[in-house]
């Protein structure tokens, strides 16, 4: 089986996400594809700062959730890849929604081409709420003839809350390790270790049936922790996004300085909500936990057999 991942990073981390998926998948050198995982670097020609400053992060924010991405990306080289049997990509959330670059190698042309007909296995590294993302990887891929048979949710294992704070000091500062009472942010790295689970999974499911039952066993494997509660702060949160996202491009396209003080107003409504609104959401949701449709909704969530016309973002 002869693998092409394409992969976003800032960080390092989706590409450690990456390899470590892969590594079952690389011990399967044959004399016909010397080369059995294939990595390509998604490249964005619009560039985005790591580690970020404030107003350059919360900039992003009206583009990514509106998917309008302000770039295309360098070309990619699919010479090595044509026979290629499965497709990765790694890649992570911004805003409750793919990140620019990742929708911006979706909306390549060359790029959309070349998923057309062949089957994708979408990996999102991010911090706990992956839903909202989730969906509309899926109905890009569906517009693009794309076969989505695969999907790996890696998350901060970290209570709410702390992943709150921790992402921010990394994403802000570049500050990724423990300190004093704050965890490690991102996955962790016994996490990490663990991930190349998933790869075992992978080939077993080639060797089998060429991937039918892929996410079933995926899931089996722990590809997706679900938690309720977060789940439903975040189909909240995603709803408020749209009127501020409209809001924000009023004044303006992405850097456009007449939008700042709006985005500004956007950061304190998200700190508002994240640290006096969330906890009481949650109390909420735990209140009215029996009228909800967990098991019912998880199986949507995390399965893969939803048609275009059922999935509303």
């Amino acid at each position: 089986m002869k693998t092409a991942v394409f992969y976003y990073t800032q960080s390092g981390q989706a590409l450690h996400v990456a390899k470590s998926i892969c590594e079952p998948l690389e011990t399967e050198v044959s004399a016909e594809k010397e080369n059995c995982v294939i990595y390509k670097e998604i490249v964005p020609l619009q560039k985005y700062p790591f580690p970020w400053n404030k107003k350059e992060f919360f900039d992003t924010f009206p583009e990514t959730y509106l998917e309008l991405p302000p770039s295309d990306i360098a070309s990619i080289d699919f010479s090595d890849i044509q026979d290629a049997d499965l497709i990765m990509i790694v890649g992570q959330s911004w805003f409750l929604s793919p990140s620019l670059p990742i929708q911006s190698f979706l909306a390549n042309k060359t790029v959309r081409e070349y998923l057309n007909g062949r089957n994708i296995i979408f990996v999102n590294a991010c911090r706990n709420m992956w839903l909202m993302t989730s969906r509309k990887i899926r109905r890009q891929l569906e517009d693009i003839h794309a076969h989505l048979i695969g999907h790996i949710v890696l998350q901060d294992k970290a209570p709410n809350l702390v992943s709150v704070l921790t992402i921010v000091r990394w994403l802000l500062y570049g500050k990724k390790e423990a300190a004093w009472l704050l965890p490690q942010a991102g996955i962790s790295q016994k996490e990490l270790k663990n991930v190349s689970r998933f790869g075992k999974v992978i080939r077993q499911s080639w060797y089998q049936d060429h991937f039918s039952h892929l996410q079933e066993d995926l899931l089996a494997a722990g590809a997706i922790i679900y938690k309720p509660s977060i789940i439903f702060m975040e189909k909240a949160g995603h709803r408020m996004f749209h009127f501020w996202a409209n809001y924000i491009r009023q004044k303006g396209a992405f850097r456009n300085p007449r939008r700042y003080f709006r985005t500004n107003l956007f950061f304190i409504y998200l700190l508002t909500v994240l640290f006096l609104v969330s906890p009481f959401s949650q109390l909420f949701f735990y209140l009215t936990y029996p009228l909800h449709p967990i098991n019912r909704q998880k199986h949507k969530d995390c399965n893969l057999d939803n048609k275009h016309k059922n999935i509303h973002i």
